[in-house]
């Protein structure tokens, strides 16, 4: 094991997590894969679903985007009432690979945008999120990624060393504010590739045991 590193934080969605918006949209929109871009792209944008990650209640962040474009109410709606559909299951070579890292009692910990009233979905979902001994949820503390003011918390709040810690994201600015913050970071773009990362840390050796293999659920 990596000599300076003794604890691991991770992001979850797009890193344990498969959540996207296209995968209830593409129901809604029938194979109008052009239809449901511009949707995502000018009514239902990343830029407005992170106001919900950092705090919004959904109820007036689908009354705001329902009164701007009333045509479009029921779309809207159903980023709230159907978001579960969002959540296609685990990625499941990044939870074998925290897995690994558990069996070797590597502390664990989250470090998520993620709305405050989703998250409980989550956490009835995936086993794997029991796995952590804490989580911080943006929506939660009313804090996003990349604040500094959240790694602050992360690190404050669970008494870690920041030159210590390795932080997990796969968005290229998180991985730039926790490296300002003192932490080892590392972009994730897949599994096998943070498995390399981590085997050259030192942190991981030998061959990946799939799930099954440990007995270890993960609950898609």
């Amino acid at each position: 094991m990596a000599s300076n590193i003794r604890a691991a934080v991770f992001d979850l969605g797009g890193v344990l997590i498969d959540w996207n918006p296209r995968y209830l949209y593409r129901k809604l929109f029938d194979g109008d894969e052009a239809g449901m871009e511009a949707f995502l792209t000018e009514v239902c944008t990343p830029a407005w679903n992170e106001e919900q990650d950092g705090g919004r209640p959904f109820a007036d962040a689908v009354a705001l985007l329902v009164a701007q474009h009333p045509t479009h109410a029921a779309l809207i709606e159903a980023y709230d009432a159907r978001w579960e559909e969002m959540l296609a299951g685990p990625i499941a070579g990044s939870v074998e690979i925290l897995a690994a890292l558990k069996a070797q009692r590597m502390p664990l910990y989250a470090l998520t945008n993620w709305s405050a009233e989703k998250f409980p979905i989550a956490r009835r979902r995936f086993d794997f999120l029991q796995w952590f001994d804490g989580i911080v949820v943006s929506g939660e503390i009313r804090l996003k990624k990349p604040d500094p003011e959240i790694f602050r918390h992360l690190l404050d709040g669970f008494g870690l060393t920041a030159g210590e810690t390795l932080f997990i994201d796969d968005s290229e600015p998180n991985v730039a504010a926790a490296q300002a913050a003192g932490m080892t970071a590392l972009r994730f773009r897949s599994p096998q590739a943070l498995r390399r990362d981590l085997t050259a840390l030192g942190l991981l050796d030998g061959p990946e045991r799939p799930l099954e293999a440990q007995g270890i659920p993960t609950n898609p």
